[in-house]
């Protein structure tokens, strides 16, 4: 258990790198994955262009989803897009540059799948094959066909073991054709993406250097400050669950011993220790607030503000007035690590 609690911290500490191996993991299932499929055309002149658009861009965008899904901080943007402003206002500008840093690692995968589908030339060959220009490639004094009777020859193209236009124009003329228009687009698709990833990863922070910084800091922050804030509330019930079951085990031990006359023994040591980690909020309706507040209003980002009246009442919709005791020199903290750590840990603190 140590051991995968150690790695499972090193995950935590490092989910930038985490991240940017599952998606090439994504990437490299991705190739396997077509590498595996049966790709089976259905040589019809209704179906073709659809099936072989579907093989080519559906499973792309599946694959763009579930690199959303797998990012952890997909929720974290949706709960920062969706919460009530409170005392502490959104910036647009944080939220798209976590969306935008979510959709280039989502966007590998479905560039792999695009480039090595059009490298490969099976779905470009099936979606157009009634589109080979006979008149260049094919027999032009075999005109004895109508239109709908050559488009269902033309559309047998991919399955040579049914194909019976050789008359019309060869299968292996116009397989090659075909497979090298398809693999010029790839090579052009990946030409485009690898300038588009130059472009967004070098060129961007040198025309707005002081905003991609101020971005970047405060996506951090948002992430930390929502990590620090979930290991709170597990140090916190898991506290309470100790001190209501150490508190029922004693009733319990109580009863039981004015009924065979024993003296009760001594509360346990560590007892107090519990009770101090529950930072005040010691029932169902106390906890349920504070929740409600933190989603509701959470405080403003600034280290020292005027503490607020410790009359009760309501701020902002939900939250009860509460005093936030913060250090002076607080505010020297650098990092966003420890602002995070400052909130999380006085948003919980009642008057």
């Amino acid at each position: 258990m140590d051991k995968f609690r150690m790695i499972f911290q090193f995950l935590q500490s490092n989910q930038e790198s985490f991240m940017n191996g599952i998606c090439g993991i994504m990437a490299f299932a991705s190739t396997q994955i077509y590498s595996a499929f049966d790709f089976n055309c259905p040589c019809l002149p209704c179906y073709n262009l659809a099936y072989g658009l579907g093989i080519l861009l559906v499973p792309p965008f599946i694959l763009f989803l579930l690199g959303f899904v797998l990012n952890n901080n997909i929720s974290m943007l949706a709960e920062e897009w969706r919460r009530p402003r409170g005392q502490r206002r959104k910036d647009p500008a944080v939220l798209r540059y976590m969306f935008c840093s979510m959709a280039q690692r989502a966007m590998i995968a479905p560039v792999v799948w695009v480039s090595v589908t059009l490298l490969d030339g099976k779905c470009i060959t099936c979606a157009f094959c009634t589109s080979v220009p006979v008149e260049t490639l094919g027999n032009t004094s075999h005109l004895g066909l109508s239109q709908g009777d050559m488009k269902r020859v033309l559309a047998r193209i991919p399955c040579k073991e049914i194909y019976d236009g050789q008359e019309l124009i060869a299968n292996e003329v116009a397989v090659r054709y075909l497979r090298c228009i398809s693999q010029a687009l790839g090579w052009c698709f990946v030409l485009l993406m690898t300038m588009l990833a130059f472009l967004v990863r070098s060129l961007r922070p040198c025309f707005t250097q002081a905003a991609f910084l101020k971005s970047r800091y405060w996506s951090h922050y948002i992430d930390i400050e929502r990590k620090l804030f979930d290991e709170t509330c597990t140090e916190h019930a898991r506290s309470f669950a100790k001190v209501c079951i150490q508190q029922f085990f004693e009733g319990m031990r109580t009863d039981l011993a004015a009924a065979h006359c024993h003296l009760p023994r001594k509360a346990p040591e560590n007892a107090g220790e519990d009770t101090e980690k529950l930072l005040g909020i010691t029932d169902w309706n106390t906890m349920n607030m504070a929740l409600k507040s933190w989603h509701r209003c959470k405080p403003p980002l600034h280290l020292h503000p005027p503490a607020l009246p410790s009359a009760p009442g309501l701020c902002c919709g939900g939250c009860q007035g509460r005093h936030y005791q913060i250090c002076k020199t607080s505010f020297l903290l650098p990092r966003a690590q420890s602002w995070a750590a400052l909130w999380v840990y006085t948003v919980l603190k009642l008057p």
